[in-house]
């Protein structure tokens, strides 16, 4: 969650991960879902967060742009260089590229904990793996049904496993429905923040408890 300056805004902008797949049937078959996502995140004001990669992330990072919104990308590469070279992703859909260094799966749980709320479309075991964890750490989840794969399955598999935080997930097979419902849930999560946002002064941290006097 991304306060604006207070002074200036009162409002806050949400970070928003789409979830999906690099590659397979999913990506060809969702690439204008994942645009339309994109667009609904950029449309409402909010912040696109994604795995920095191609496929349905990339799609959804298109559409953001394409709507004027800000799009960051959580890479697992090291650099710029390793972005480009090893792992061989997009870079000019980005505002701006965290190169975590953790690789995938270390990516794939900073990108979860970096961002509000996740919104799966399509997908693989990857998509399954950001789900899980973004249910695990209490971020409201979003699945686009119709879309195939891990998201298709996940209603499934909420049937026949003991499912923690399930009230956190909503579905829809209407992406800007879908982004909505996320936003929805997210107002309500955070209105005791935003309630008293309101009231804080842009300087609020220098009312805090002065640090210990360091030497030298």
């Amino acid at each position: 969650m991304t306060p604006t300056h207070p002074a200036k805004d009162k409002k806050f902008r949400y970070s928003i991960c789409v979830s999906g797949a690099a590659a397979g049937d999913t990506v060809k078959q969702d690439a204008t879902l994942a645009r339309e996502v994109g667009e609904a995140i950029a449309k409402s004001g909010n912040i696109l967060t994604t795995g920095a990669t191609i496929g349905i992330p990339y799609y959804a990072a298109l559409g953001a742009k394409e709507k004027g919104g800000m799009s960051i990308g959580f890479s697992p590469a090291v650099s710029f260089r390793e972005h480009l070279h090893k792992y061989r992703l997009p870079v000019s859909c980005f505002d701006f590229i965290n190169f975590t260094g953790l690789h995938y799966v270390g990516r794939d749980l900073y990108l979860v904990q970096s961002s509000d709320a996740v919104i799966t479309i399509g997908g693989r075991f990857g998509s399954l793996h950001e789900f899980t964890s973004a249910l695990e750490a209490h971020k409201p989840c979003g699945i686009l049904i119709g879309s195939g794969g891990t998201a298709d399955e996940i209603p499934k598999l909420m049937e026949i496993l003991p499912t923690p935080h399930a009230s956190l997930v909503v579905f829809d097979d209407n992406p800007e429905r879908l982004v909505n419902k996320v936003i929805a849930m997210l107002d309500d999560k955070y209105k005791d923040i935003e309630k008293n946002w309101a009231s804080i002064s842009a300087e609020w941290f220098a009312d805090q408890t002065k640090p210990p006097h360091r030497s030298g």
